[in-house]
């Protein structure tokens, strides 16, 4: 049998209010399908929508009550029974009649007094056509899902290799904590503030945030690669101490770079958290570092990271020193406007400051991540030493 040919005791149902009508295509179906009968148009819409719905409906026009039409316009208004196929088969022969049933959603229109071989002809045809539209619908069903199972399971490996890289960087450097968490939040919070500016309204879209959210936290990455005696001082750098340190931008790009190449494609995901490793020590004014760009010539990803990197670390706790204020912290940063900043991320920044002190605490590092830090810090240093 052909795979799309299910018309094997597939079930028809007849719907006709005069029983030697009902008596006389039961017994012309009956050695081919499996036969069900209504004789109203009530009966008929339940049937219609119950559990097993029939394949195909014959279905009589003139019924005192809910004629066919009334009848074949139900089925087409219900989502469950809109793709059971209907033909008409009926007394009314005008052309208006035929008409009118086609453009309710019947598939055909048979005129009574039938012709046995036509009318089994026809429903097979329309049987068969169903057999293929289901055959479709349920292949495009699969597809679908499969489709969103590959998109899920792509979305976790990225969350799993942004996290399992953040880690990393985290296991180097003690003042690391909640840092990463936080710093996702504020970047996300900023970005959505100043979705609708007409300076970033084509770069924050929703695609983009939730990538700037999946790459905020290996923005410093590049951290694994300097050495503990620099990475672990508690103190200020010398100078020939803090040129180093201001070497792990460049290593944190270099090393999501080849990452990247490693996979043999850019991967978008990354890409943005090159950016962001590259460039969030930029400063608008362009006495930031690596390349001391200024200006709109700071991707804006970076430009986003920068202000909520200074932020945390200006309000976070270290083993070493107390955490800020958020009123003294707000205060830096709007006085760092046009310097340190883009002055309208500045702006955006004073509008939901509320929302930035509301990350801190939810995300705020406890007495035990404290301990657990100073622990860490002792161990390395001993190492270090």
């Amino acid at each position: 049998m052909d795979p799309l040919d299910f018309t094997d005791k597939a079930t028809v149902l007849v719907v006709d209010d005069t029983p030697d009508n009902l008596s006389l295509m039961s017994g012309l179906l009956k050695d081919d399908y499996k036969v069900k009968v209504a004789n109203n148009g009530e009966k008929a819409l339940k049937i219609a929508a119950a559990e097993n719905p029939p394949d195909l409906i014959l279905l009589d026009i003139m019924m005192p009550g809910m004629d066919g039409y009334e009848v074949c316009k139900h089925l087409k208004d219900d989502p469950k029974t809109r793709d059971i196929p209907v033909i008409f088969l009926t007394a009314k022969a005008a052309v208006e009649d035929e008409k009118m049933g086609l453009e309710l959603g019947a598939v055909d229109y048979i005129t009574k007094p039938i012709s046995p071989p036509i009318v089994m002809a026809r429903v097979k045809t329309q049987l068969t056509l169903k057999a293929s539209a289901d055959f479709l619908r349920d292949k495009n069903q699969y597809l679908e899902s499969e489709v969103d199972k590959r998109t899920r399971e792509v979305a976790a490996i990225q969350d799993v290799t942004i996290l399992a890289m953040a880690s990393l960087a985290e296991t180097r450097d003690s003042d690391t904590g909640n840092h990463i968490r936080r710093t996702q939040f504020y970047v996300k919070a900023l970005a959505e503030k100043l979705q609708s500016h007409p300076r970033f309204s084509r770069y924050l879209t929703e695609r983009n945030i939730t990538m700037l959210f999946k790459s905020a936290p290996l923005h410093d990455i590049g951290k694994v690669g300097i050495p503990d005696r620099i990475l672990l001082k508690p103190g200020r750098f010398e100078p020939q101490e803090f040129e180093i340190m201001k070497t792990h931008p460049q290593l944190g790009y270099d090393a999501i770079e080849h990452a990247e190449k490693s996979l043999g494609t850019n991967v978008e995901f990354l890409s943005m958290a090159k950016e962001i490793a590259l460039y969030h020590q930029e400063k608008w004014d362009g006495s930031g570092y690596p390349e001391g760009l200024s200006g709109d010539d700071i991707p804006i990803s970076a430009r986003l990271m920068a202000l909520a990197d200074v932020y945390d670390a200006l309000i976070s706790r270290r083993v070493y020193k107390e955490g800020m204020p958020h009123e003294k912290a707000a205060q830096i940063i709007v006085a760092s406007k046009s310097s340190h900043f883009d002055p309208d991320i500045v702006d955006a920044f004073v509008d939901i400051q509320e929302e930035f002190k509301t990350i801190a605490k939810c995300y705020a590092d406890t007495d035990i991540d404290m301990e657990l830090k100073k622990e860490q810090l002792d161990r390395l240093a001993g190492k270090a030493g």
